[in-house]
């Protein structure tokens, strides 16, 4: 991901300092025409946009824990994963050192970045989003959610839990019919069929979900429960893991034991906002 912005910066006719924790990874994007810092201290203190690409916030400390003097004035964009607690945190260490965090979460694999197709989300001061937005579009299209940088990671995992149990519920659904000999690719257009159709049933949920009203005339939550205990017992019977059927089922008991069984299946929501 971090060799992917740096193309799309160099692109741009961007002068771009890298630096990386294994050396040998900058290589490429040297050739290509970034310039090569010795240490993190050096990378921090070239610019006064620093962006960050890592495996989560833990190890922006252990960057940024070798550049504390360069930190002042500097904006961080920590594109990295992790909670929006964690993120807040972030901020509050940097303020410390005088430094500002953006905090951003780029939605696309890296070979999207910089396409029409990339969106990334930002949270953290509008001002100094809007400053740099410029040079942040390079990379994808900016959405900018709010003052609070936890917004941003919250809208990234938000979106991040969509997709991965998005990619589990195929995978499970593929295994069930797996366990008849069909192929994957036997069952894949009825797959595709069944995940481009789930778009047309999100704006009435959401619409509900806002007015706090889940008419069940069409999928009570008695009725889809009774589906989703069929889903189990079919797991059991042919022997594959059940557990992502079963929380889901669970979800579905907790509904109607909270008095939703009549109301439609997005009162579900209530439930799991609750915790």
């Amino acid at each position: 991901m971090g060799q992917a912005m740096v193309r799309r910066f160099l692109a741009a006719g961007h002068r771009t300092t890298v630096w990386n924790r294994t050396p040998g990874r900058a290589d490429a994007l040297v050739e290509a025409g970034a310039v090569r810092a010795a240490t993190a201290g050096e990378a921090v203190a070239a610019n006064r946009l620093v962006l960050l690409s890592l495996t989560d916030y833990a190890a922006m400390y252990d960057v940024l824990g070798q550049a504390e003097a360069e930190l002042a004035g500097r904006v961080v964009v920590n594109l990295s994963s992790d909670t929006p607690e964690r993120t807040r945190e972030a901020a509050a260490w940097l303020a410390e050192r005088a430094a500002v965090l953006l905090t951003g979460g780029i939605m696309v694999p890296e070979e999207l970045v910089g396409t029409e197709a990339a969106y990334v989300f930002y949270s953290g001061p509008r001002a100094t989003f809007d400053a740099h937005e410029p040079t942040l579009r390079v990379i994808g299209r900016p959405d900018h959610r709010g003052e609070d940088p936890g917004l941003a990671q919250l809208y990234y995992q938000a979106q991040l839990s969509l997709f991965l149990t998005s990619l589990a519920a195929y995978l499970y659904a593929t295994a069930l019919v797996g366990t008849a000999g069909v192929s994957a690719t036997e069952f894949l257009p009825y797959a595709v069929d069944n995940a481009n159709s789930l778009s047309m049933y999100l704006a009435d949920a959401a619409r509900e979900i806002d007015a706090g009203r889940y008419p069940g005339d069409q999928a009570n939550v008695t009725m889809m429960g009774a589906t989703a205990d069929h889903i189990v017992g079919t797991a059991r019977s042919t022997g594959i893991e059940p557990a992502l059927p079963v929380a889901v089922k669970a979800l579905y008991d907790r509904a109607i034991a909270a008095g939703h069984g009549k109301d439609g299946w997005p009162s579900l929501y209530e439930v799991i906002r609750k915790g």
